[in-house]
């Protein structure tokens, strides 16, 4: 417990108890897609990332008489496409006289101290960072990376110059509906789009909002091909923000951020990626070539500055934080939507 001068009462030589219990207030930043680690890194020595694109078609050989030419096998050309990372910039500046005379948490008799200010505001910037790249990652799996302002970053269909697949409308307001046959055709659809690319162990995960969610747990196919099993359990206490695996996908109850607009997705609509699938998702990260201690050499995820009031006042200090990142989603013909009705 401290003893804080009570100035508010003209009783400047009095003091007032005051209980330490300290209540900070946070807000619920989204990281799903980070924790998945489904984007391999690319940590490029230059601002332009080249990635290569290969045909992988095949064709069958007709039969051919006896000592007839053979069929000439047709090479696709490969082709080499560029692209540039983005630059995420944040700083803030810590003035000496913002600190004069304001105590520190916990309330004790100390005043804050300039290196724990930029250590605490470091610490923001770098939580802002973490969402910005959430949002990316976000985009990346829908096949479309946008800014904080809502501006197209690049389209990664249109990038590769693939037709956006069709969205699956699952039918789930409707007792009839085959919700299982449903599933099957949305694997077989995502399976015949990767090709050949598509790897032993990879998997299949949707972010799907709340209604649909809803819809999918409590449709009557589903309850009824688990009960008088020892599946049936799993239909109950089925959480909000929970997930659960029907035919080999998983469904998972996206928490966005709590505006509901920053970071969401409709609450009737879901969005289908391949997991675990190697090469599906990259990010490329450049390096912070705008400074020369940074010039040309291997990127890092992000970049620290501490700067000083160089002028003799010594009036402020300040830190920046740089990332030059870009997810890429390399298979965009795997990524699907669906639409809860």
């Amino acid at each position: 417990m401290a003893l804080v001068t009570d100035i508010f009462n003209a009783n400047g030589w009095g003091a007032v108890e005051f209980h330490e219990e300290i209540v900070e207030r946070t807000v619920f930043r989204p990281s799903l897609l980070g924790g998945l680690n489904i984007f391999e890194p690319i940590y490029a020595r230059t601002r332009t990332i080249a990635v290569q694109l290969r045909g992988g078609t095949m064709s069958l050989i007709p039969t051919s008489e006896m000592g007839a030419p053979p069929v000439e096998l047709e090479v696709e050309d490969d082709s080499i496409r560029k692209f540039d990372t983005v630059r995420l910039a944040k700083g803030s500046t810590v003035y000496a006289a913002q600190l004069a005379g304001l105590l520190a948490l916990p309330f004790e008799m100390q005043t804050r101290d300039v290196a724990s200010e930029i250590a605490d505001r470091t610490r923001l910037i770098l939580e802002d960072l973490d969402l910005t790249m959430e949002h990316m990652r976000f985009g990346a799996v829908q096949g479309k990376v946008i800014d904080a302002t809502g501006r197209e970053i690049v389209d990664w269909f249109k990038f590769w110059g693939i037709t956006r697949p069709t969205p699956i409308v699952f039918e789930l307001d409707k007792e009839a509906t085959d919700v299982r046959k449903k599933i099957r055709d949305l694997k077989r659809k995502m399976l015949k789009a990767a090709k050949g690319n598509w790897t032993p162990g990879a998997r299949i995960a949707g972010l799907v909002g709340d209604e649909f969610f809803d819809l999918l747990v409590n449709h009557k196919q589903i309850k009824e091909t688990k009960l008088g099993t020892e599946r049936a359990a799993t239909l109950e206490n089925i959480e909000g923000y929970s997930q659960i695996e029907i035919e080999g996908v998983i469904f998972i109850n996206y928490r966005g951020t709590d505006d509901g607009s920053t970071l969401a997705i409709a609450s009737d609509e879901a969005r289908f990626f391949p997991l675990g699938l190697r090469g599906a998702f990259k990010i490329g990260y450049s390096p912070a070539n705008e400074f020369k201690p940074y010039l040309n050499q291997r990127a890092r995820e992000h970049y620290g500055l501490l700067l000083a009031d160089t002028s003799g006042r010594e009036a402020w200090d300040r830190v920046e934080i740089y990332s030059y990142p870009l997810p890429v989603a390399t298979l965009p013909e795997t990524l699907i939507s669906g639409k809860a009705k």
